[in-house]
């Protein structure tokens, strides 16, 4: 069945790709509104009032350099501050706790002078010597900082030159890098977090750092409670106002179900929610809500195969596969027309973005002629088979994403008419992961979101997670690798779309769809808006009639 049309529903969603890091640090953009989409009757921004905000699946971390999930990013984005941000309409990366930056000609060294007014919730001051031990701590974190790990990948550590400036430097050059300071991941946390393990630093009450907000309460895999901080003065220039948060706090509730989310924004018993499908967006809008939306940037969701084990351990295979998932069928049937089909294994919102839908695009025919070609001959049953074994596979996901089960469920239905018995594995987020540590699966499926086409190295290299479980390949990682050099922005364009070619020509990666944050909101919510990796930014939120 199809879903509805949102056609006739008031949203601001970003269309056009964010563009690529230069050398001088600039990112440079096209993008349209950033979803906040205010009433236009609302008047001046109002002080006060908490915002009430479901979430679809629990926060896992309170510490933001364990922060994965958009979930989870939404609650840690809100208590920490990071040296840089990035504008989500031009995709420029300006001023934060970092007032300035110069970057070294091989963009091995990044020197930031800080503000000398930011103070963690704590009362101790910003210091460079506060960025030096967040960024060394990032190393002794466990899998959950995987991110956080890849944008300091080859870091060799920071120099205080002063008491407000850090000169962060790396073994080679590091084009990213710039880019990632603006993420939450990489937020500047108070001595008392970095000085803690791993799992000291997920507990609410551990976590002190220099955002608009701080934690209150947490309770795990129920609720998180945040309040203003009281003298904020150093918001980043890519918000809309300086000061104080308007909202005195915000309280996020758990709330898996998608319809009990949109029943709530209906009934006022909650102000906003996360993942609204297109079922929901009736009844929200019918109590004079509105769905906001906004692409995220990064990688698109997609399998991605293990390929030391099983059937897909044949580069032949995973190619076939790829044509047999019927991408704008998942959009039109699971989804709605915020989202895209996914035609490379970036999504179209990324900076140095290639088109590879030649490859990235569904053809039935093409995909049983290879699988014929492999020696997979259709069995009694429809699957097909080759020397006594049946080609079948699993897919382990967890959901991160309310669609992810309805879209797995479409493409086994699809991959079955080829022949292919695809079996679903939902597990939990911390599943997930521990999986992805043991390698024992099949294939995983997920997305990751950044601005920034370095993601890549994070998801394919053999130096970065792997999860393919690949071995050596000189061409892929040396791509990878030198576009990390490239301070040319048309050079690092090149590498980055080769890399992209290849990770399909090897089967790496076999894209679905692209992920889109669709946010249900009361009528009450004004000027809550996205940042530049789609991910929600509460600080200029406010209520009206509070």
């Amino acid at each position: 069945m199809s879903s509805p049309s949102f056609g006739a529903r008031k949203r601001a969603t970003v269309i056009a790709g964010i563009g690529a890091v230069t050398v001088l640090g600039t990112v440079l953009a096209g993008c349209s509104s950033n979803g906040s989409d205010s009433a236009a009757d609302a008047g001046p921004a109002q002080s006060g009032g908490t915002l009430r905000y479901g979430l679809s699946q629990a926060p896992t971390c309170a510490d933001p350099a364990q922060a994965g999930s958009n979930q989870t990013v939404y609650v840690t984005r809100t208590v920490v501050d990071s040296l840089t941000d990035q504008n989500p309409d031009t995709g420029e990366i300006t001023p934060w706790l970092a007032k300035s930056w110069e970057i070294s000609p091989d963009a091995a060294s990044f020197t930031f002078v800080l503000r000398d007014d930011a103070t963690f919730s704590d009362g101790t001051p910003v210091t460079a010597d506060s960025v030096k031990k967040t960024f060394d701590s990032v190393k002794n974190l466990g899998p959950n900082a995987s991110l956080a790990k890849s944008y300091l990948s080859a870091y060799t550590g920071t120099d205080v030159v002063d008491a407000h400036t850090a000169k962060i430097n790396f073994s080679g050059p590091n084009v990213q890098f710039l880019q990632a300071t603006s993420t939450p991941q990489l937020g500047i946390l108070a001595d008392s977090t970095t000085a803690l393990a791993s799992e000291q630093r997920c507990p609410g009450a551990a976590v002190i750092a220099s955002g608009p907000f701080v934690y209150t309460d947490w309770q795990q895999d129920k609720s998180v409670k945040i309040a203003k901080r009281a003298g904020y003065n150093w918001a980043s220039d890519a918000v809309a106002h300086q000061g104080e948060a308007y909202l005195d706090g915000v309280d996020f509730t758990v709330v898996p179900e998608s319809g009990v989310r949109a029943g709530s924004v209906a009934s006022g018993q909650l102000d906003a929610v996360s993942d609204a499908l297109p079922q929901d967006a009736p009844q929200i809008e019918g109590a004079g809500g509105r769905i906001l939306t906004r692409p995220n940037p990064g990688v698109s969701f997609f399998f991605q195969p293990n390929v030391s084990r099983g059937v897909l351990a044949d580069q032949a295979v995973r190619q076939a596969i790829i044509p047999a998932i019927n991408r704008q069928e998942l959009v039109d049937t699971v989804l709605d027309p915020s989202f895209f089909p996914a035609t490379s294994p970036l999504a179209h919102t990324t900076p140095l973005y290639s088109d590879e839908s030649s490859v990235v695009t569904y053809d039935a025919d093409k995909s049983a002629k290879l699988l014929d070609a492999t020696g997979w001959k259709t069995g009694s049953d429809g699957i097909r088979e080759k020397d006594g074994q049946k080609l079948t596979f699993s897919v382990t996901f967890s959901p991160v994403f309310s669609g992810n089960q309805a879209i797995l469920e479409l493409v086994q239905q699809q991959l079955k008419k080829v022949g292919v018995d695809l079996q679903l594995n939902l597990v939990s987020n911390g599943e997930w992961t521990e999986k992805g540590v043991s390698g024992d699966y099949d294939s995983l499926y997920y997305n990751s979101t950044r601005a920034d086409a370095d993601i890549l190295r994070a998801s394919f290299s053999t130096e970065g997670r792997n999860l393919n479980r690949r071995g050596a390949d000189p061409e892929l990682d040396k791509v990878l690798t030198d576009q990390l050099a490239a301070t040319d922005n048309g050079q690092r364009g090149e590498l980055v779309s080769t890399a992209q070619e290849l990770i399909l020509d090897r089967g790496l990666s076999i894209p679905t769809i692209e992920l889109s944050q669709a946010i249900g909101a009361g009528s009450s919510v004004q000027d809550l808006n996205f940042e530049a990796s789609s991910r929600l930014q509460f600080y200029d939120a406010w209520l009206s009639g509070k």
